[in-house]
Parts: structure tokens; C-alpha cells; sequence
């Protein structure tokens, strides 16, 4: 099969497509022939060394096709021929995936494989943030950072579903317009504005309820200073850099604010809690009150270019790297 191997760390340079053995399911897991797989800044930090691991591997961690066989002890959930997605689970930047089998989430029919691989990521992300590091109350103003995202834009969508209000933040004219387009009642660009004082003017001078931080360093200081007394800072990504340490009388000055550094993992850490996640975010897909916008789509072989795109801000939405489903790939059904 076709695969992205990575076998040192570096720029996107390093993701090279390689031809390796398919690989054969072990007890528990499924064989997935992978029509998308999505971009991710995790898969950025991992390429680059920030988050370090074992060399050579096949990088990325979500993507969505369809079951081509079942490792011995799978007798329930996803059978061959059904369509699956799944995220936080390595290696999906491949024609075969293979996934633990109580990983992999039922695709709803009205659901695409690649609206599975734009969505189910980063829209788990936007709804453990607002319904659990923060819950948005009805009423309540939040700030979304790089709100024209693919993060940004979903969590967004969440935010007016539970009744809240975004103030988005973005770097362009145009990124302005995709965050409106996505709900947020007010855009601020950070290469013009003090985030913090836009913010306090826009609150009447109270600060917001929460701030959704995937930025980190650039955008970290302004978060926090446009808390409202006892509000929240989610830190939930670094895109823009690992934030240095803080002193924590900091938050006190901010008026007894909360920080917290969530992580998805922590959010879905049991089968139970992953599929009632995922399938709020996919139910959510197939009524149409959740919009993934795919910005890009790159074939496989293509993996370096949609990281370069990631990394230069420039793209919006959802970025997904395609399979071609070649003719090798069998549904060869259970193995023993």
C-alpha cells in the first residue's frame, strides 16, 4: 500500500510517500481502507519533533472509509463494508488504517467519508470545550481565537447552538468573512487590534465568560486579560507556540480567573464516552446544525504541500488528504 512514512523529524519535507507491506489487523481491531484522513496541528507537532515519539511512523490521527476486514475477537460494532471514522488513533496517512475496533464510530448514511474526516477531530474538540471545560450558558460571550479555523469555526457553531455570542479573532479581511459566515457576532483582526481592549469595548467593559485558546504564545496574554472575573482560559492548543510559565498571581489580578490545558484524549477516554461524543458531533452533521468547511483537499502523496498550507495560516477550514481507494485493497473479511 501507499503510505506517508516519517523517518526524522524536521519540516514538511520529511512526509514522504513510501510503498510498505499492508498491514493485517491483530485481535480487537479493523482494517480500514481510508478515503480521507485529516490535517491536524497535532500531526504539525509530531512531524516536527515538539511532540516526540518513536521514528519511522506513518503520521495522522483521524480519517474516515470503509471496514476491509476484522481481527480475530471482533464480533460486534463496525462489520466489513461498513463506513467508520475515527480520530486519535495513529497512522492515517495510508490506503490502510488499521483501528481498534471499540475506536471506530458508525458513520451516519447522510454523512460523506470526507465530511466524517473534516468534522469528527476537531468537532469532538469544539463540543468537549463547550459543553465541558466551559459550558456556554445562554447569554454568556466567549472568545474563539483564529476563529476562521477549522477548530474556530465549529466551536463557534456550538457556542450559538447552546445560546452564547462569539467574538472570533482573525488575521485578514478575508478570514473575517469566513468566521461571520460561521456565526460569530463580532470579528477582531490581531494584526490591527488590541485584542483585549476590542473585548472589554465590546463587553461594556465586563470581559467575556471564556476564551477558546488553540493559538497559545502569541495570543495568551490577551486571553487572560479579557477574562471576566472568575472566567475561564481554555488552552487547548500552541499553534503559535508553547506558552512560557506563568505566575499563577496572575490570575488573581484577573480576578480569580480559571486556566486549564484540555486535551481530547482526556474527553473520550472510554468507548461509552466516545461514541455519545462523536455521535452528538456526527447527529449534529446530518441535520445540518454542524457545518465542517473542508478548505482543502490534497491527494496523498500530497501530504507535505497540506502541511505547508496548515502551517502558513493561510487556509481556512478543514484540510484533508485523499485516497484514491487503489484496486489492491480486498475486503478480505475476518482474520483468524
Amino acid at each position: 500500500m501507499r503510505a506517508i512514512v516519517v523517518r526524522e523529524t524536521g519540516g514538511p519535507e520529511v512526509l514522504r510517500p513510501a510503498t510498505v507491506p499492508d498491514p493485517t489487523p491483530p485481535a480487537g481491531h479493523l482494517l480500514v481502507a481510508v478515503e480521507a484522513a485529516g490535517v491536524n496541528f497535532v500531526d504539525v507537532y509530531r512531524r516536527s519533533g515538539a511532540y516526540p515519539g518513536p521514528l519511522p511512523y506513518v503520521p495522522g490521527q483521524e480519517a474516515a472509509g470503509t471496514v476491509v476486514a476484522r481481527g480475530a475477537g471482533v464480533s460486534a460494532g463496525p462489520a466489513v463494508g461498513d463506513r467508520v471514522a475515527w480520530a486519535n488513533e495513529p497512522g492515517t496517512y495510508a490506503d490502510l488504517a488499521v483501528v481498534p475496533a471499540d475506536r471506530a464510530v458508525p458513520l451516519p448514511a447522510a454523512v460523506s467519508c470526507a465530511g466524517a474526516a473534516a468534522v469528527l477531530l476537531q468537532g469532538m474538540t469544539a463540543h468537549y470545550l463547550t459543553h465541558d471545560t466551559y459550558p456556554v450558558r445562554p447569554g454568556d460571550t466567549v472568545l474563539v481565537h483564529a476563529a476562521a479555523g477549522g477548530t474556530g469555526m465549529l466551536v463557534t457553531q456550538w457556542v450559538n447552538r447552546r445560546g452564547g455570542r462569539v467574538v472570533g479573532t482573525v488575521s485578514s479581511a478575508a478570514k473575517a468573512a469566513v468566521a461571520e459566515a460561521a456565526g460569530a457576532a463580532h470579528v477582531l483582526r490581531v494584526d490591527r487590534d488590541d485584542i483585549a481592549a476590542a473585548v472589554r469595548a465590546y463587553t461594556g467593559g465586563v470581559g467575556v465568560a471564556a476564551v477558546y485558546d488553540g493559538v497559545g504564545a502569541p495570543t495568551f496574554d490577551a486571553s487572560l486579560d479579557s477574562l471576566r472575573p472568575r472566567g475561564t482560559l481554555a488552552l487547548f492548543g500552541q499553534a503559535g507556540g508553547r506558552v512560557p510559565p506563568v505566575d499563577l498571581q496572575r490570575l488573581n489580578a484577573a480576578g480569580s480567573v480559571y486556566v486549564t490545558r484540555p486535551n481530547l484524549d482526556h474527553h473520550i477516554a472510554t468507548p461509552g464516552e466516545l461514541v455519545r461524543r462523536a455521535t452528538e458531533v456526527l447527529d449534529a452533521v446530518a441535520a445540518g446544525h454542524l457545518v465542517a468547511h473542508i478548505g482543502g483537499s490534497f491527494p496523498l502523496e500530497r501530504a507535505a504541500a497540506a502541511h505547508r498550507a496548515l502551517e502558513s495560516r493561510a487556509s481556512t477550514g478543514k484540510l484533508l488528504l485523499t485516497t484514491d481507494h487503489p484496486a489492491s485493497v480486498q475486503t478480505n473479511g475476518e482474520h483468524p
